[in-house]
């Protein structure tokens, strides 16, 4: 039960802060309007290392259906806890979204551009390509998949780690992020996608179901690829 409440409650925090941080850029009359990418990618690494910190007093600190299932298909974990895990994740993203929209409350309706008001919420491309946003997709996943397992080796100082997972974060965002807005993270975007679906909001549009399954299937293809390859190159080194 506290693996479940640890889950829930790193991953409320991840997405509070982190689409915090992007409701704060792309919103109107915010006093982060317009910061920049910079902004959004710091924010989002700050984001999950404070989940981390705070989900590791109960948990192996996930918070990321990817990752959960890239450690149970390499057998770290059975399939009962990682679908545990994801269901503890789904509710914490979709509890913070909530969260996030009463933050900025005045700020939506300020803000006139429908797809500007799902930023804040879910992911979208730069460019509408499928295949590219794909592999966008996966690729990201498997670097941070790969960045977390190798953690365990270095032997990292107790307490350090939350802080490397946060870089991890950043590194792709800043490097491989501008493609797709890098979800790298099914609860990350679906969770606050299904929030946006049911909020009132002016001039509201829809929540972009065409594209939505991207930044779900992606990420768990690329955490299991990511997984393979650790255990494949990295873990007999």
């Amino acid at each position: 039960m506290m693996d479940f409440v640890g889950e829930l409650l790193g991953t409320f925090i991840l997405v509070l802060l982190g689409n915090g941080v992007v409701a704060g850029n792309v919103l109107k009359g915010t006093k982060g309007e317009n910061t920049g990418w910079i902004m959004i990618t710091l924010g989002w690494g700050l984001a999950v290392t404070l989940g981390v910190l705070v989900s590791g007093f109960y948990s192996p600190a996930h918070l990321n259906p990817a990752v959960s299932i890239a450690f149970a298909v390499l057998g770290q974990v059975s399939w009962g806890t990682a679908f545990m895990y994801i269901i503890a994740q789904m509710i914490g993203a979709m509890l913070a979204q909530v969260v996030v929209w009463l933050q900025y409350l005045p700020h939506w309706d300020m803000t006139p551009d429908p797809e500007t008001k799902l930023a804040a919420f879910s992911t979208a491309p730069a460019v509408r390509d499928t295949t590219s946003n794909f592999i966008g997709e996966v690729v990201g996943t498997a670097v941070l998949v790969i960045g977390v397992m190798a953690m365990g080796p270095n032997n990292l100082s107790s307490g350090f780690g939350p802080f490397v997972v946060g870089a991890i974060v950043a590194s792709i965002g800043l490097s491989l992020g501008g493609t797709t807005g890098y979800a790298i993270n099914p609860a990350r975007d679906l969770g606050p996608r299904i929030v946006y679906q049911f909020l009132p909001m002016k001039n509201k549009g829809n929540a972009d179901w065409g594209y939505s399954w991207i930044p779900v299937l992606g990420p768990i293809v690329g955490g299991i690829v990511g997984g393979l390859i650790y255990n494949l190159v990295l873990a007999g080194i």
